[in-house]
Order: C-alpha cells, then structure tokens, then sequence
C-alpha cells in the first residue's frame, strides 16, 4: 500500500469495529498516525494493537463523543498525542430504525447527539487546531440514506441528510483556513452494527438490483474515506461520494 498519508495525524471516532476500524487500519497502513476512538477501552485497545503489530503507529482515544466537551477533548487529545492534526473521519454513529409511532425522544435525542451534534461540534475544534498553511481534511461518513430512504428511518434518514448539508456549508466556510470538508454515503455494508436491520432475503433483494452484483464491503468505504483525505483528492471538496455498487442512480 501506498505511503500518501505519511506523516499526517487522523482522529477517526466509532473506530472499534465495522467502517472506523478499517479506515484505521487502511490510514495506518498509508503512514498515518491513527487516533482510535470509541466509547470503550476493550474496544479501542485491539485496534491500536493490531496497528502497531502491523508496524503502524495508533493511539487509544476512549472518550464518548456524544457531547461537545467529548469530541473536543478526542481532538485535543488527538492533536498533543500527534503532535499536529491533519484528518478528522466523523464515523461514529447511534442507530436504531423505528415506525413513526414508536419514535421516542430519548432514540432521537441520542442520536442526534452522536451522529449531528457531534459534527458540529467537531468541526469547531478542527479549526482551532488545523494548521491553516498545511490545511486538513474532514470526511464525514453519510448514507445512500441520505439520498434514498426505507420506511422506519425518519430519523436516521434526517440525520444523514443532514450530514450532506453540514459538509456542503462546512466546506464553503472552511476552505478559507485550507480545510476540506466532503463526506462518503456508503449503501448497505455487512458489519457488526448493522447485523441485526439486515437478513439473508434483504441481502439478495439487494444484490439483485446492484449493478456490480455484491454488497459493499467495509474495505470499500475505508478506501474512499481515504482518497477523500490524501492529496489525490486536493481539489475537492463539498462533496458527497456514494460508494454502492451503483444502486442508487440506477433504480427508478
């Protein structure tokens, strides 16, 4: 693997399984030095292991953050681990799919706390410590969701929508202190998160109407966030990336 990401310090939260372990794993393997994130210490521990196993350099970063205090403090922490801090993954995510009727606040109020506030409140501490002369790269981790919606996701739909709107007026705002802002929308991706809204019928409806004729993987997406945060992708940004076979755009 490539070495584009030497020397650059990424945080990437929700990093002990699925699409943040990965994405660890994938930036590590390209140079970077990795700040894990997750909410528990057995979680977070065996991913910066099998970094360092790997020859890479990783830091444990267990912090919940759901609040604006939590995410300031993973990047903070982040930044005086490293040394510098060039590359923000919001991965981290609370889902739960539910019929309108049965929509409780505290579903929504949690959330909205790990997969909205949270961005906004990320974004606010990248800046402060972004070199503006080396820039940075902010990748937020969307959905097809957010673009094509299943019934019992009112909630998760808007967030992710939502996560689109961020990026675009994020970038349009950020690009001033040399700092990127575009997001990955992932279709459906088999991890342990999303093992219990998934099943083997579900599965083949949708390989059934995917133009490359699998489901995604979660090394797919780790290798887009990457692209989105290397110099390969320098002259862009406010973008949403659909990574998914194709489903999306093809079925009408």
């Amino acid at each position: 693997m490539n070495q584009d990401l030497l020397g650059r310090v990424a945080l990437i939260t929700g990093a002990g399984a699925g699409i943040g372990k990965e994405t660890a794993l994938q930036m590590a393997a390209r140079g970077a030095t990795v700040c894990v994130n997750d909410l528990k210490e057995e979680l977070v521990t065996p991913v910066v292991d099998e970094i360092t196993a790997r020859g890479g350099k990783a830091f444990a970063i267990v912090q919940n953050i759901a609040s604006r205090e939590g995410i300031r403090d993973a990047i903070r922490r982040s930044f005086e681990l490293g040394g510098r801090f060039d590359i923000l993954v919001n991965n981290a995510a609370w889902v739960r799919y539910q019929a309108i009727p049965e929509i409780a606040p505290e579903t929504v109020d949690r959330m909205l706390d790990v997969g909205f506030k949270s961005v906004i409140w990320s974004l606010q501490e990248a800046v402060a410590v972004m070199d503006p002369e080396r820039g940075g790269s902010i990748v937020n981790v969307a959905s097809v969701a957010a673009l094509r919606s299943a019934a019992n996701s009112v909630v998760y739909s808007g967030i992710k929508a939502a996560i689109l709107g961020i990026t675009r007026a994020a970038a349009a705002e950020l690009g001033a202190h040399n700092i990127r802002v575009n997001a990955v929308c992932p279709s459906a991706v088999p991890t342990e998160g999303t093992q219990r809204n998934r099943n083997a019928e579900r599965d083949a409806n949708r390989i059934a109407r995917t133009p490359l004729g699998r489901l995604g993987t979660v090394e797919d997406i780790a290798r887009s966030i990457c692209f989105l945060a290397s110099d390969d992708a320098g002259f862009i940004t406010a973008q949403a990336l659909t990574v998914d076979g194709g489903i999306t755009l093809t079925n009408i």
